[in-house]
């Protein structure tokens, strides 16, 4: 069996872990920036589209990986995934569109 296909039955998988840490990080990022900087000036609703955007697309890539069997198609998947968080962000950031 692979390591992608293998699954883990404990909750506290170091994979799952880290994936929801960085989503943490993400987060805390602009919080710790706007201590020490002007330049960050982000307000609740900032937060909150970032929370729900981060989370729900961790949740989104955790399905994926519930789900899907294959080790490509599972690669292919989490970076579209990735890249629609990319592009939405940026869409919210500048307006890229």
């Amino acid at each position: 069996m692979s390591v992608l296909t293998k699954r883990t039955t404990s909750f506290l998988n170091p994979m799952r872990m880290a994936g929801w840490g960085a989503v943490g990080m993400v987060l805390l990022t602009p919080l710790v920036a706007m201590q020490f900087t002007q330049e960050v000036g982000w307000g609740l609703e900032d937060f909150l589209f970032a929370g729900v955007l981060l989370v729900g697309a961790g949740l989104l890539l955790e399905l994926v990986l519930w789900t899907v069997r294959a080790p490509w198609a599972r690669l292919v998947l989490a970076g579209l995934i990735g890249l629609a968080v990319l592009t939405i962000w940026a869409e919210a950031a500048v307006g890229i569109f």
